[in-house]
């Protein structure tokens, strides 16, 4: 049984019961889609099976690559963007001490690189490596998407001159296709240990394969264990047919009951900063799955109680078109009690004795009973403790329920046509060849948008 539990006392009186039941109905016949690959994109449907179908040779050639990249480096240089590198920050961000600079004991610590285009960021982090010792982790299906691309060559040519051209194949590690593209033409040119990014899996489904594993294992964090929680949670998916107890199924069906209901704006909340970039995994699955046809919950997400004092006002007596849906982790892995202060001057000596987990959960309940109360629905998951087997139940909880909901909308969950007009633009306007007439279009209508 997996450890993740949904909470819905927080959901009562926000639409009616026997709407529920109608979708209850149809998330089973959006699971019917998912398993027998007869729905839109099931070309794309490879990470429906993938956490029992990872292959042992698979887990222990990334374990050997990630031993190889701690014994000769301090840093770890991850370049992709989107599904390319932010589950395995979401991972590794909640698996690591807050302030050890993303550093596990032994292991290197963990920077990003090719997520955006930011001159100042690539300048600022060249300068940083010159003197280090570092390894990087390319990750990129085609090898010429734009930001992963720029920021490959920059940081290529700056390894080169560190280490050498032929010692290339012991500081780069690639995951992309594995028959075609720039970057495969360039691992097989230079001799490089590459992994595959599977033909089926798009990249925010892709945490579960090396391109998030990888990582992940450098970081330290024991990826059997993240494996194994996935495993169990697609196993009680696969076994629960009652939809009313099949977690992803159950939480779809909320949430499109709450969108049919007026509720068009959902918020991850987490009270735990190591979840942050959880969140911003999580609004990358559902942005791009279920945005389309002029349809979708749009994601957000907020990091409580810090947000309470930006964004808590607007939750609470705001446009009533939000729900949010609350990570609520049961257990600190560490405690930390508030002690007794003499004279009582900031009047907090009423919960000395107490720990800080213990406060965090009444800021918890307070919070979701005022936004109750204040006209804003809230769907809680449970989980136990922040570690890698839990994060793993959680991703493939999160990954089926997506793939369920959209197909629940009606769109297709595994494209994404609308990412492609504003890369035509640009390339247009950067004079890529074969976009020559489309740059003058394009060109035309800024000028007219300019004059207005």
């Amino acid at each position: 049984m997996p450890s993740i539990k949904i909470q819905t006392k927080f959901l009562n009186s926000f639409f009616p019961a026997n709407q529920l039941e109608s979708n209850l109905k149809k998330s089973l016949a959006a699971r019917e889609l998912l398993d027998s690959k007869s729905g839109k994109g099931s070309e794309f449907l490879g990470w429906v099976n993938l956490p029992k179908s990872i292959s042992k040779s698979e887990i222990e050639k990334v374990l050997q690559v990630s031993k190889q990249i701690k014994s000769s480096s301090e840093y770890l240089v991850v370049i992709g963007i989107g599904g390319s590198y932010l589950g395995a920050r979401a991972i590794i961000e909640a698996n690591i001490n807050s302030f050890s600079n993303f550093q596990r004991s032994g292991s290197p610590k963990i920077i990003y690189a090719g997520h955006h285009i930011d001159s100042d960021y690539h300048k600022e982090l060249l300068d940083f490596l010159e003197d280090k010792d570092f390894s990087v982790n390319v990750i990129s299906k085609s090898g010429t998407t734009t930001e992963p691309a720029l920021a490959f060559r920059s940081i290529l040519s700056l390894v080169e001159r560190k280490y050498g051209k032929s010692k290339l194949n012991e500081r780069i590690f690639a995951t992309t296709d594995k028959a075609k593209g720039a970057l495969k033409k360039l691992a097989d040119e230079f001799g490089l240990t590459s992994f595959v990014i599977l033909d089926d899996v798009g990249g925010r489904f892709s945490v579960l394969t090396p391109v998030g594993l990888l990582p992940i294992s450098a970081a330290g964090i024991n990826i059997e264990e993240f494996i194994s929680g996935a495993v169990e949670m697609q196993n009680f998916i696969e076994s629960t047919k009652n939809p009313e107890k099949n977690l992803s199924l159950y939480y779809a069906s909320l949430r499109n009951t709450l969108y049919q209901s007026g509720k068009k704006i959902e918020l991850l909340v987490n009270y735990n900063p190591k979840l942050q970039y959880f969140t911003e995994w999580w609004k990358q699955l559902f942005g791009e799955s279920e945005g389309k046809e002029k349809k979708g919950i749009f994601p957000a997400g907020v990091n409580f109680t810090t947000d309470l004092h930006s964004m808590g006002q607007y939750i609470q007596d705001g446009l009533r078109e939000i729900f949010e849906t609350v990570i609520r982790v049961e257990s600190a892995n560490q405690n930390l009690d508030v002690k007794e202060f003499p004279g009582d001057p900031d009047g907090l000596n009423y919960i000395s004795g107490k720990n800080l987990s213990y406060i965090n959960s009444k800021a918890i309940e307070g919070t979701l009973l005022a936004h109750y109360e204040g006209g804003v629905p809230n769907i809680e998951i449970l989980i136990p403790k922040l570690n890698p087997a839990t994060l793993g139940e959680l991703v493939y909880f999160f990954e089926y329920a997506c793939g369920v909901s959209g197909y629940m909308l009606g769109v297709n969950p595994f494209d994404q046509p609308g990412v492609e007009d504003y890369k035509n633009n640009m390339f247009a306007l950067l004079g890529k060849k074969g976009f020559e007439e489309m740059k003058k279009t394009v060109e035309a209508k800024l000028n007219s948008l300019g004059k207005s």
